[in-house]
């Protein structure tokens, strides 16, 4: 799972800024290999495989936005 080519900002162009391509990149494989192990700890103890999807898919669409108030 690599992270995007390209980091589209708020305007649609991508970021440039090399601090902040350098931390995304961070999170990205930080969160790649969390979810990873998360999803075959989940598929090896007998969750359904489609089902977990669901389930990290519904937790990313959950998070609040850090740009609206809670």
């Amino acid at each position: 799972m690599e992270p995007p080519a390209h980091w589209p900002g708020t305007d649609g162009a991508p970021l440039s800024c090399r601090d902040k391509l350098k931390v995304l990149e961070e999170n990205h494989r930080e969160l790649a290999a969390m979810l990873r192990d998360a999803f075959e700890d989940a598929v090896l103890m007998g969750v359904d495989e489609a089902a977990m999807r669901r389930i990290l898919t519904g937790l990313v669409e959950s998070l609040p936005s850090p740009k609206r108030p809670a």
